[in-house]
């Protein structure tokens, strides 16, 4: 998007897990690998129709006027991440998260309930998952790819926020599919199995969101 949506919007949070630990062992080559990874994120936002309004160090934070384009943008972001050959060696994975609330913008930057939900999701997140909040989930069941769907994580209370929600972890052919328990302060009961739910768009979104295995960000 050429100017940042205002109103309802989609919120996409990432960061590098065990990047303290990495940039101990392995500092230069840390530079460069980051340098990639910021490059290789900025891009995808960017073609997704996103707003890059923040760089945390070892993530992003970005905003989209649809949740469908966010969730494209973090498949397609850690689709590309797992086929890059990293300087330091390690196997970088990023923690991503996605929720869909009311934007609050002040000089360029956003803050907020939606955006400390969004922080408290990615808390609880493992590298190379993608976590999506209730809210999200609800708006995307007519406009995800072939081949991805939403994994029913159950209800979970989050650090600092008063109110559980359910949660869902993306799920896709190319993507990790095993993972910890959630980061929660604890999981809500309920008598349901976990479901996987899919969740049929069309074709066209599909080459929306593949990333070619050759690709290589940066030099």
């Amino acid at each position: 998007m050429t100017e940042p949506a205002t109103g309802v919007v989609t919120f996409l949070l990432t960061d590098i897990e065990g990047s303290t630990r990495m940039w101990e062992q392995t500092p230069e080559a840390m530079k460069t690998d980051l340098a990639r990874h910021d490059q290789l994120l900025t891009r995808i936002i960017d073609e997704r129709g996103g707003h890059l309004f923040k760089h945390t160090g070892d993530g992003v934070l970005a905003l989209f006027g649809a949740p469908s384009q966010a969730v494209a943008a973090a498949l397609t972001a850690q689709i590309a991440l797992a086929d890059q050959v990293w300087s330091s060696g390690a196997n970088l994975k990023a923690r991503m998260a996605i929720h869909t609330g009311e934007a609050e913008e002040r000089n360029g930057d956003y803050f907020g309930p939606a955006v400390n939900r969004a922080a408290r999701l990615l808390d609880a997140t493992h590298g190379g998952q993608v976590l999506i909040s209730e809210s999200t989930a609800g708006l995307i069941q007519d406009s995800m790819a072939d081949g991805t769907s939403l994994i029913d994580l159950g209800e979970h209370r989050l650090k600092d926020l008063a109110r559980a929600g359910r949660i869902y972890q993306l799920s896709h052919p190319s993507l990790e599919g095993a993972f910890p328990s959630l980061r929660s302060l604890e999981a809500l009961p309920n008598n349901l199995p976990v479901q996987l739910t899919s969740f049929i768009g069309r074709e066209d979104q599909l080459s929306r969101v593949e990333v070619p295995y050759s690709m290589s960000i940066g030099s």
